[in-house]
């Protein structure tokens, strides 16, 4: 993954005190199951059932705060996302270093630790919104207060770098969170389709349906079936650095997401044939790929198309791509941790509700 947000010095913000979307009307009941899947294509059996922690979904009047665990945003950007958040009658605040710089980093690891854990255990909170990616989540993620995350359940934003936070919580609380675009908006990348699906992923419990876009980079990839389990996944960038730590998610039985930005064919065959050699892909229900963002190869070399069908196509699991997640444009937000089937005949990706 290659981050590409202009490293500009931001000004000092004080903490305040306080298209493919087709939307269920239904709130996924069925889907909303705990227990993990199973692959109609490969009839693998379920993973062991887990117990999921959803979050409340939020409502008007909620206070929801900003952190940074990771890089530092463009506070322009912040403050067109918190317009948009504000607009659905949310009330925005700021954790203490969300718009400060250190470096390449938000803040030192201590602070950005802090105001996330801050965030976790105070109680007139509802959501923990991330306001970009960058890099720097893995540095802080084993300090994370696993305690106050499972007293109180609340939404958690993100991803790219909050991956690793995602699968962090996902595998030592069984939080359920939120992949999607980050509060450091951009109208041009995410117009009001991806806003609607955000509102509605952080706000309903409709169910979710994604549609496949074969014209996305990576679209054309496909592996036919149906599969159900759990979703899982993100930045494979970030996958693949943390095989063998403590936060890595036992993938058996689950739908694995995958997308980046910024990376060349054979980096991504690097990364992704690591996860293969050390065993974490076995017994996958399920691929979904996401967007591939300016991961062009070198003239004569394989297309990053070509790359994702040799390394994917023989793993025994049903691969839907083209699905509009990830850093490109009309990005749309999907779930972690909930029951999620993908489906190559109809092109459709269909997952519960992350809150209840």
């Amino acid at each position: 993954m290659t981050d590409r947000t202009p490293d500009r010095r931001l000004p000092h913000i004080p903490t305040l005190p306080r298209r493919r979307l087709l939307a269920g009307a239904a709130a996924g009941g069925a889907l909303a199951a705990t227990s993990l899947g199973e692959s109609a294509a490969a009839g693998r059996p379920a993973s062991k059932p887990l117990d999921v922690l959803r979050p409340p979904k939020l409502r008007p009047g909620d206070k929801v705060r900003l952190v940074s665990p990771a890089g530092p945003p463009g506070a322009d950007a912040v403050a067109r996302g918190v317009e948009l958040l504000e607009s659905w009658g949310l009330v925005v605040e700021y954790a203490e270093h969300a718009l400060t710089r250190y470096g390449y980093l938000a803040a030192p690891d201590a602070d950005r630790l802090a105001d996330l854990n801050a965030a976790f255990a105070d109680p007139t909170v509802r959501g923990v919104l991330c306001t970009r990616g960058g890099y720097g989540a893995q540095r802080i993620i084993d300090g994370i207060d696993k305690g106050a995350v499972r007293k109180d359940p609340k939404v958690l934003l993100g991803f790219s770098d909050i991956t690793a936070v995602q699968m962090w919580l996902w595998r030592n609380t069984g939080l359920a969170t939120l992949h999607g675009p980050m509060i450091a908006w951009s109208d041009s990348r995410t117009g009001p389709e991806s806003a609607e699906a955000l509102r509605r992923s952080l706000m309903t419990t409709d169910q979710i349906v994604l549609h496949r876009d074969p014209d996305e980079p990576g679209g054309s990839v496909l592996v036919p079936g149906q599969a159900s389990g759990v979703m899982l996944g993100g930045n494979v960038s970030l996958l693949s650095q943390a095989v063998g730590a403590r936060d890595f998610p036992d993938l058996h039985g689950a739908i694995l997401l995958l997308e980046d930005v910024g990376e060349a064919p054979y980096r991504l065959d690097r990364m992704i044939t690591q996860l293969r050699r050390s065993g974490v892909l076995e017994g996958l229900a399920g691929i979904a790929l996401g967007q591939f963002v300016d991961c062009e190869g070198a003239p004569d070399t394989w297309t990053v198309d070509e790359m994702l069908h040799d390394r994917l196509a023989d793993l025994g699991a049903p691969v839907l791509s083209g699905l509009p997640i990830g850093h490109g444009s009309g990005q749309l937000t999907i779930p972690f941790g909930v029951r999620a089937t993908i489906d190559t005949r109809t092109g459709t990706l269909t997952a519960a509700p992350a809150v209840r």
